[in-house]
């Protein structure tokens, strides 16, 4: 035991260089600190790696850098990869917040969460859900239109208590190529307006010859089917079923 702790001083204090450390690594009462680049060639194993106060710290490589967390049969628990072509968590949960602790954005199996006050789709083809989706609400911007649009399939609104759709400061369009239909199963629909235009209503033939009157009746076919005949002293409509076949 004395030749060995001998031999021990003899190397300290012959060594070149400083004692408390070698080229830009030092010892402190802290821990290591590691001044300039450095390249470690094995794995580092550390408790807390912080840069100095207020210079960044960065990690460099020329492939990727993964973190991972272990538990105690150092098996992998979360690891976050970030390579040349994306950045990947994997996790059972992955969560973004604010330095308020505010929840913004969450993911897991089961549903992914938006907690921000809105969600902005910047994209010019607008947003794309190939399956269902649920939301209270659906508005555009100020002064912006707002488009619902399936161009290769239906689009179908479904709510138990209902479905409202205002557009305060302009007009509602709906368009589509076949057919449109409003259907209550155990209400009614109430068209609510001081005009009601349907200009296109087809017109059955006129029960008098060389009449130019402009007062027409509305008369509604067994299946539905809507179109105008020329008003008389009585119902007109009876004549002009053709239009209904």
């Amino acid at each position: 035991m004395p030749q060995e702790q001998y031999a021990h001083r003899s190397t300290m204090q012959t060594s070149e260089g400083p004692q408390d450390g070698m080229g830009n690594l030092r010892i402190t009462e802290k821990g290591l600190k590691l001044e300039g680049d450095s390249e470690f060639l094995k794995p580092l194993y550390a408790k807390e790696i912080r840069s100095r106060p207020g210079n960044p710290l960065y990690f460099q490589s020329a492939r990727n850098v993964t973190v991972n967390i272990l538990n105690e049969k150092t098996k992998v628990l979360t690891r976050l990869v970030t390579g040349p072509q994306a950045v990947e968590a994997h996790s059972q949960k992955f969560e973004v917040k604010t330095l308020s602790g505010k929840l913004l954005f969450s993911a897991d199996d089961n549903e992914v969460v938006v907690g921000a006050e809105r969600l902005r789709v910047l994209g010019a083809e607008g947003t794309v859900f190939p399956k269902s989706i649920e939301t209270p609400n659906v508005r555009a911007d100020p002064f912006k239109e707002l488009r619902l649009e399936s161009p290769t399939r239906a689009l179908v609104m479904e709510a138990p208590k209902g479905i409202e759709i205002n557009a305060e400061a302009g007009s509602l369009k709906a368009t589509c190529r076949t057919e449109l239909r409003l259907e209550s199963k155990d209400g009614e629909i109430t068209l609510n307006s001081a005009k009601i235009k349907l200009p296109n209503l087809p017109q059955g033939s006129s029960s008098s010859a060389g009449s130019r009157q402009k007062i027409y009746e509305l008369c509604v076919c067994p299946n539905g089917r809507l179109f105008l005949s020329q008003a008389g002293s009585s119902s007109t409509c009876q004549i002009n079923t053709s239009v209904c076949l």
